[in-house]
C-alpha cells in the first residue's frame, strides 16, 4: 500500500502530516492503519522505501506503454518503470512521498486520483499496488475512476489482500504510540480491504475484463482490462457528483495541467 488516500479533503490530513510523512522521510516504521476497535494493519514502510522487489517486478513486467502509479508512495515503482523504459507518472497526496519519488529521478505530482489528472483517458496502464485498491473505502468508485483514466482496452494492475476479504472500515495512521493524530476523530478516514475474488466481482459488474491473477512472495495481484465499450465509464456522472469527489475538488484547487509525455 502506498499513500494516496480517500477523496475527502478532511480525511487526507493524517497522510500529509506526521507520522506517515516522518516514516517516509526516515524510511523506517513501525506504522499501522488502526481500526476503531484497536485492530492494526501493518504498513510495510521499509519495503516501500527500498528498491522494487521480485513481487513488484511480477506486476511491472506486465505493464504496457505509459503507466500511472496511483498512490506512488516513495516512488520505487515509478523509478523501476522508468529504468525499464516506460513513461511513468506517480501521483500522491503526501508531499514527502512526491519529494522522495523525485529524488529517485521519477516523475510525480501532488494530486489525488479523484482530482483532474494529466492524460485522462489515455493512460495505457494504471497501478493500484500495496493495498491502494482500498483508497476512499469505495472500490466501485475507484474502479470507475480508473476506467476514466485509462484508454479503451487499457490495463489495470491491482494488488489485493492475500485472503478472501471484502470489508469497509474507518482507520487512522498510527505509529504504535498513538501518532501525531492518534487522538483526533478527524484523523479517521474510510478504507477498504479486498481479496481477489471480491475485486473480480466488483470489476465484472462494471464491465472490466479479467486478464490474469497471480501470487508472488505471499502477495496477490489481479490484472484487469478496461472494456473497449463505454460500459465501464457509464456511471461517470454519478461518480463526479458524489460527495467524496466534490470534497476533494474543494479541498485543493489543483488544475489538471498539461498531458504528461503526450499520453
Amino acid at each position: 500500500m502506498s499513500t494516496t488516500v480517500p477523496p475527502c479533503g478532511r480525511d487526507t490530513t493524517a497522510w500529509r502530516t506526521d507520522p506517515y510523512a516522518e516514516a517516509l522521510r526516515s524510511g523506517r516504521g513501525p506504522l499501522f492503519l488502526r481500526r476503531s476497535d484497536g485492530w492494526l494493519l501493518p504498513l510495510d514502510i521499509e519495503r516501500w522505501c527500498a528498491a522494487a522487489d521480485a513481487a513488484d517486478m511480477s506486476a511491472l513486467r506486465r505493464c504496457e506503454g505509459a503507466v500511472l502509479d496511483i498512490g506512488c508512495g516513495p516512488g520505487r515503482l515509478v523509478a523501476a518503470l522508468t529504468e525499464r523504459g516506460h513513461r511513468a507518472l506517480g501521483i500522491d497526496i503526501n508531499q514527502a512521498a512526491v519529494e522522495r519519488t523525485l529524488r529517485l529521478s521519477g516523475t510525480a505530482l501532488l494530486r489525488s486520483v479523484f482530482e483532474p489528472l494529466p492524460g485522462e483517458g489515455r493512460w495505457e496502464t494504471a497501478l493500484l499496488v500495496d493495498g491502494n485498491i482500498g483508497i476512499g473505502g469505495d472500490p466501485r468508485a475507484l474502479l470507475r475512476r480508473a476506467a476514466e483514466l485509462l484508454r479503451p482496452g487499457g490495463l489495470l494492475l491491482a494488488e489485493t489482500a492475500p485472503v478472501d476479504v471484502d470489508e469497509r472500515v474507518r482507520v487512522r495512521v498510527d505509529d504504535g504510540r498513538g501518532g501525531a493524530d492518534g487522538n483526533s476523530a478527524d484523523a479517521d478516514f474510510p478504507w477498504a480491504r479486498l481479496g481477489s475474488a471480491a475485486l473480480l466481482r466488483y470489476a465484472g459488474a462494471l464491465g472490466w475484463l479479467p486478464v490474469d491473477q497471480w501470487s508472488a512472495d505471499g502477495r496477490a495481484f489481479v490484472a484487469l482490462r478496461r472494456s473497449r465499450s463505454s460500459s465501464t465509464v457509464s456511471q461517470t456522472a454519478e461518480t463526479a457528483n458524489s460527495p467524496a469527489v466534490i470534497s476533494s475538488q474543494r479541498g485543493r484547487n489543483t488544475s489538471a495541467g498539461s498531458p504528461v509525455y503526450g499520453v
